[in-house]
């Protein structure tokens, strides 16, 4: 019987043991998970793997760099098999970073800032395709953004060739072996042989001379995103009591709860003055009349935002069916669904409830606060 009740003893121990361990792990992969949330990722190649990872590593608000292969057509490739060729891959580098610190607008303005955008046979030293420089987006809204970056620099006159960096779809992509991860910090005497050998440095101290000086000054670009970010800030959601008593019925169910507000039955699906929809909740501007079309279907329709970094892209698989639902970052309000049925060149059309939207005119938006969209109208 001692026996007997020695080894029942053992077994609830360890299944005491077992199911704290499980719960503790439970709790990690939730703090994990609520971790994941809070970060975004952006993908780059700009050559060496190496450097690149080294360069985004450096900047304030990118969490780490990861060293991979994407775009080809093998699984798992190896880094033999891509330095070889015929796979179809690029080496890469996948940024992980926080968007309250960083946003993928000034992502996208550091990788210029690190790469030779004119040459297509690779980059520095490092010669073949799977050394080009290409920008992998995930959704549209990342599509919409690199090619505006890719625009903006094309006729800013810094380069006398033409820009030749791809815009791509990002597919899978693969970590590289353990041995190309943080190799400037594991290795830092062969990576500084290395990185100084490859023309690199030289090449980008050419390129962008004068930009220290151009923010010194404090050039128009700077400003602007100094006055966006100060923008942004303004940008606030308030508390559901406050929501609750300043939205109405509609307004409240379709921003926090997700509905749709009826068709031909909503403030403005046929309206045709000039001026740009905002966020009811939030206020953050983000669409333009000028993008507004009649799609027949009943809401106002639009074919892009008129500030790409407003919107935010979710998968939604509600209705049994996959959808792409569209929310606005600040507000965080369900704003609508995007399709792929607008009109050409982009086929997009952003279908948005009037419900989740404030129309303010063009001769209000001095007044309102928004006065430096005018120019849109002029």
């Amino acid at each position: 019987m001692k026996t007997l009740g020695f080894v029942v003893l053992i077994v609830a121990t360890v299944f005491f043991a077992y199911h704290q361990a499980m719960s503790t792990d439970g709790k990690m992969d939730q703090q994990m998970n609520a971790k994941s949330q809070n970060t975004g990722s952006a993908v780059f190649a700009g050559g060496c793997f190496w450097c690149t990872e080294s360069d985004f590593e450096k900047v304030d608000g990118v969490i780490e760099a990861i060293s991979g292969y994407t775009g080809g057509h093998v699984n798992k490739p190896t880094y033999k098999q891509v330095s070889r060729g015929g796979t179809g891959h690029i080496e890469a580098v996948k940024v992980v970073f926080d968007p309250a610190k960083i946003s993928y607008e000034n992502l996208l303005e550091i990788f210029w800032q690190h790469v030779d955008p004119t040459d297509p046979g690779g980059q520095f030293v490092d010669r073949g395709p799977q050394y080009r420089s290409a920008i992998f987006y995930a959704n549209e809204t990342e599509k919409r953004m690199a090619e505006i970056s890719k625009q903006r620099l094309a006729t800013s006159g810094r380069f006398s060739e033409p820009i030749v960096t791809e815009i791509l779809s990002l597919g899978e992509f693969y970590p590289a072996e353990e041995y190309h991860q943080d190799y400037y910090k594991k290795n830092p005497i062969r990576y500084k042989f290395y990185r100084s050998g490859s023309g690199r440095d030289q090449f980008l101290k050419k390129a962008w001379a004068d930009l220290k000086t151009e923010m010194k000054k404090g050039d128009r670009s700077q400003r602007m995103m100094n006055e966006k970010r100060k923008d942004d800030r303004r940008y606030t959601r308030p508390d559901e009591n406050e929501l609750k008593k300043r939205l109405s019925p509609m307004q409240y169910n379709v921003t926090r709860k997700d509905y749709t507000e009826p068709p031909f039955k909503n403030a403005y699906w046929d309206n045709h003055e000039a001026g740009i929809y905002v966020d009811i909740v939030s206020g953050e501007p983000l669409f333009s009349s000028l993008d507004k079309f009649e799609s027949g279907t009943g809401w106002p329709s639009f074919t892009r935002p008129v500030e790409p970094e407003h919107i935010v892209e979710k998968t939604d698989r509600s209705l049994w069916m996959v959808r792409t639902e569209v929310r606005s970052r600040h507000g965080d309000s369900h704003l609508g669904h995007l399709f792929n049925d607008g009109p050409p060149p982009k086929g997009l059309r952003y279908c948005i409830n009037s419900a989740a939207l404030k129309f303010i005119p063009v001769s209000d938006l001095a007044k309102e606060g928004y006065g430096k969209y005018r120019n849109l109208f002029e």
